[in-house]
C-alpha cells in the first residue's frame, strides 16, 4: 500500500487490492471452521506479523531485538489463541 503513493500509481495499486481481496476471502474461508473470535485475532496477527516482515525485506525498515522479539510474541499468541480454540 505504501509503495502505491495513496493508490495514485496504478500497478502498486492494483496488487494493494488483489491482496486487500485475497485476504478478506482467506479470513472468509477461515471462519467456515474457526470461531469469529479466533479467526479474526489470526488474521490480523498473520497481518502485522507480515507488514513487519515485508517493512524489513523490502522498505529498509529498521530491525532490532525488541521488534524481533515482539513479532515472535505476536505468533506465541496466535498459536495460543489457535490452540485454545480447538
Amino acid at each position: 500500500m505504501k509503495q502505491s503513493h495513496g493508490f495514485s500509481r496504478l500497478l502498486p495499486s492494483i496488487i494493494t487490492i488483489s491482496t486487500m481481496v485475497a485476504s478478506f476471502w482467506l479470513l472468509a474461508v477461515a471462519m467456515r471452521t474457526i470461531p469469529l473470535g479466533t479467526a479474526y485475532t489470526i488474521w490480523t496477527g498473520i497481518g502485522a506479523v507480515g507488514a513487519f516482515l515485508v517493512g524489513i525485506a523490502f522498505l529498509a525498515e529498521p530491525v532490532n531485538a525488541a521488534r524481533i522479539i515482539a513479532a515472535i510474541l505476536i505468533v506465541s499468541g496466535l498459536v495460543l489463541m489457535k490452540l485454545s480454540s480447538a
